[in-house]
C-alpha cells in the first residue's frame, strides 16, 4: 500500500478517525473519496467514520464529505464558561505559572482559563500585573498582590472585562515581559480566534507590547473557528493545553516553533 503524507497510514478505526479529524481541522473540510484513497478503505467505511464522528459532534456531514463542527456559536456568561473543563483549566494554570518571571511585568488577558491563573499566581514575587479583567484583578487583590494595574474602558457584563478603545490605548504605552492569554477558538488555518472585533483589537495590542506570549488553550477550543483572528502561531512562544489534545495537533503546533505542554 502506498503511504500518504501522514507517513504511516492509520489502520485501526480510532486512529483513522483521529487522523481524519486533524485533517479536517487543517484543511477546513474532508472528502469521502479522498479519505478512502488516503487510508486504503472503502467509501462506505469512511461514511461510517464520518457519521460516528458527527454523532460525537466532531464533524458535520455535508454532501460528499464533512467539515469541522463549530462547537461554540455564542459567548456564554463567564460563570457558565468557568465550569467547562474546570479541572483541565486548573492544571493548565498550574503549568503556565512556570512562565511567570521572578520579577518584572505580566499582563493577564480576560477569560475563564486565565482567571484560573489568578487563583494560583505567585503573588509574593516582585511582579507588576496588568489585566483587563475585573474578576482577575479582584482575585489578585484579595490574594495580596502588591503591584496591580487594571486597564480602563467600558465593562462587558458577560465577561466582566474591558475591551474598548480606551483599553487598547492604555496598552500602547506599556512594555510587558510576559503575556498570558486565552482564546475562543484555535484554528490550524487562522491561529487564535475570537468572535468579537473589539476583543481582537485589545488582544492584538497585548501581543504587540509583550516580549513573551503564553497561550492557555484547553482542548474544547481546538477546531472552534471564530470570525476574528488575533494571533498567528509564530507569535506564540508557549502553549499550555490538556492531555485530551491529539498528539498530531501538538506536532503541528511544535512545527511552528511553539513550546507545547500537555497537562
Amino acid at each position: 500500500m502506498t503511504t500518504t503524507d501522514d507517513n504511516i497510514v492509520p489502520r485501526l478505526q480510532h486512529d483513522r478517525q483521529q487522523a481524519i479529524y486533524m485533517l479536517a481541522l487543517r484543511q477546513g473540510s474532508v472528502d469521502v473519496s479522498d479519505l478512502a484513497r488516503r487510508y486504503g478503505v472503502t467509501t462506505e467505511t469512511i461514511r461510517r467514520d464520518l457519521s460516528d464522528m458527527q454523532g460525537r459532534q466532531l464533524l458535520r456531514r455535508v454532501h460528499g464529505g464533512a467539515v469541522p463542527v463549530e462547537r461554540m456559536n455564542h459567548e456564554p456568561m463567564l460563570d457558565a464558561r468557568d465550569v467547562v473543563s474546570a479541572e483541565e483549566k486548573l492544571r493548565i494554570a498550574n503549568k503556565a505559572i512556570e512562565e511567570v518571571p521572578e520579577r518584572g511585568s505580566v499582563v493577564i488577558d480576560s477569560g475563564s482559563t486565565t482567571q484560573r491563573l489568578a487563583n494560583v499566581f505567585p503573588v509574593d514575587r516582585d511582579i507588576h500585573v496588568v489585566t483587563n479583567s475585573l474578576t482577575t484583578a479582584l482575585t489578585l487583590s484579595r490574594r495580596g498582590l502588591k503591584k496591580l494595574t487594571v486597564l480602563g474602558g467600558a465593562v462587558r457584563t458577560n465577561t466582566l472585562a474591558m475591551v474598548d478603545d480606551t483599553t487598547r490605548a492604555e496598552l500602547q504605552h506599556m512594555a510587558i515581559d510576559v503575556l498570558f492569554m486565552s482564546c475562543d477558538g484555535l484554528s490550524f488555518q487562522h491561529g487564535l480566534t475570537t468572535p468579537y472585533r473589539e476583543e481582537r483589537t485589545v488582544k492584538r495590542a497585548m501581543i504587540e507590547h509583550s516580549h513573551h506570549v503564553v497561550a492557555m488553550v484547553d482542548q474544547t477550543k481546538f477546531g472552534n473557528v471564530q470570525m476574528f483572528s488575533f494571533a498567528a502561531f509564530d507569535e506564540i512562544d508557549v502553549l499550555v493545553t490538556d492531555t485530551r489534545v491529539d498528539p498530531e495537533a501538538v506536532d503541528f503546533l511544535s512545527g511552528h516553533g511553539i513550546s507545547v505542554h500537555r497537562v
